[in-house]
């Protein structure tokens, strides 16, 4: 167990380890019981964020031809999926003088589609756990006085049912779980992860060919598409609450053309440039929807009424009931776009669809509506 924490909303929490970094701790504990004949119990092993672990050991095999053994992922109180699994390495030696060869065996994803940190048809483990697997491997090398080569398999038994619970399937990784980690330890509820799995599945739809973006917060808005206009799954990139994060990577990745889909209860709070739309981050529903009916002419009593409400589709049904419901999504347009405008000009060319539930469309804006008529 790591005795490390943070403090995140005012708790304690414990922080954890990375996929990556078990695969480093088991391949080094391997290519050490291999080369010195003597079985270890555990490991001691620096992470390039800084922490130092001891990590013990489990199911290890010692024969004359390999070494095999595992260590357990601990994710510290992150929700993790891939708590608690085991990861793999097994270590033999090759003829090939001084070198690191790593490939992943059963439960660990293929790469299939390009975009992904590695290339198509290798092993889904990522650059930072690859170097700190052969740095560490080297290290034993030269401390043992080993000149000849070292091939490592990294596998994960469990990884192959717990990939399906992942974001793996979407990205084109095949088979298993990735091994990641760009420090080696895991921060309890990590925003900074989840955006970069955003941007990650943003710059693979580039580098497959895809021209515009289509970014939705989640499910809703994923079959809104499905239903109104026909857009699979995988044509749409989830982007949760990170609107504006999203929107950041599109440029990054080359991006020229994004289409956002949302249901109002998110998209309303775009009107007021807040492009985290979580309720934490800001909330101002009421108070962006009632701007935007006096904007059409509502009076205040309506505006009013908008306050007590819960939910934006009661204010929608207020709207509409006063005859302000056009005009006011009219307002709500035209703010969405200046907001999106002032952020975005000349980086990205951006069409709006805001609807709400049932499916219901509430307006798209002229952009969309063009590209909405060419797809059909």
């Amino acid at each position: 167990m790591i005795e490390s924490f943070i403090t995140k909303d005012g708790k304690r929490l414990r922080r954890g380890y990375t996929t990556g970094t078990c695969a480093a701790a088991a391949a080094k504990s391997a290519a050490l019981m291999l080369l010195t004949g003597r079985r270890l119990e555990a490991v001691h092993l620096m992470t390039p964020f800084g922490i130092e672990l001891d990590l013990p050991l489990c199911d290890i095999v010692m024969n004359d031809r390999f070494v095999s053994c595992g260590t357990v992922k601990d994710s510290g109180d992150d929700p993790d999926v891939t708590d608690g699994i085991t990861v793999y390495a097994r270590v033999e030696k090759t003829d090939v003088p001084y070198t690191v060869e790593i490939d992943g065996g059963e439960g660990i994803g293929r790469v299939t589609k390009p975009g992904l940190d590695q290339s198509v048809g290798s092993a889904a483990i990522n650059s930072t756990p690859r170097r700190m697997i052969t740095e560490e491997l080297q290290q034993v090398c030269e401390d043992n006085s080993y000149t000849g080569g070292l091939k490592v398999i990294i596998s994960a038994p469990a990884g192959t049912e717990i990939a399906k619970k992942t974001f793996n399937p979407r990205l084109g990784i095949e088979g298993g779980i990735s091994i990641l980690g760009t420090t080696g330890i895991v921060d309890p509820m990590s925003e900074e992860a989840l955006i970069e799995s955003i941007a990650l599945e943003i710059r693979q739809r580039k580098a497959i060919g895809e021209r515009r973006l289509i970014l939705t917060p989640g499910n809703f808005g994923a079959d809104f598409l499905k239903s109104v206009y026909g857009i699979e799954a995988q044509q749409i990139v989830k982007c949760s609450n990170y609107v504006g994060k999203a929107l950041e990577a599109a440029v990054d990745a080359g991006f020229c053309q994004v289409l956002l889909a949302g249901h109002i209860g998110k998209f309303v709070k775009l009107s007021g440039g807040i492009m985290n739309t979580h309720s934490k981050e800001g909330d101002c529903r009421a108070e962006l929807m009632a701007a935007a009916a006096l904007l059409a002419g509502a009076d205040s009593e309506t505006a009013q009424a908008m306050f007590s409400c819960v939910t934006t589709d009661e204010m929608l049904r207020i709207l509409d009931k006063e005859g302000v419901l056009a005009g006011t999504m009219t307002a709500l347009r035209r703010r969405i776009e200046s907001a999106l405008s002032a952020r975005f000009a000349g980086m990205l060319e951006i069409g709006v669809i805001l609807f709400t539930t049932g499916n219901i469309e509430l307006f798209k804006t002229e952009t969309a509506k063009r590209w909405m008529e060419a797809h059909s």
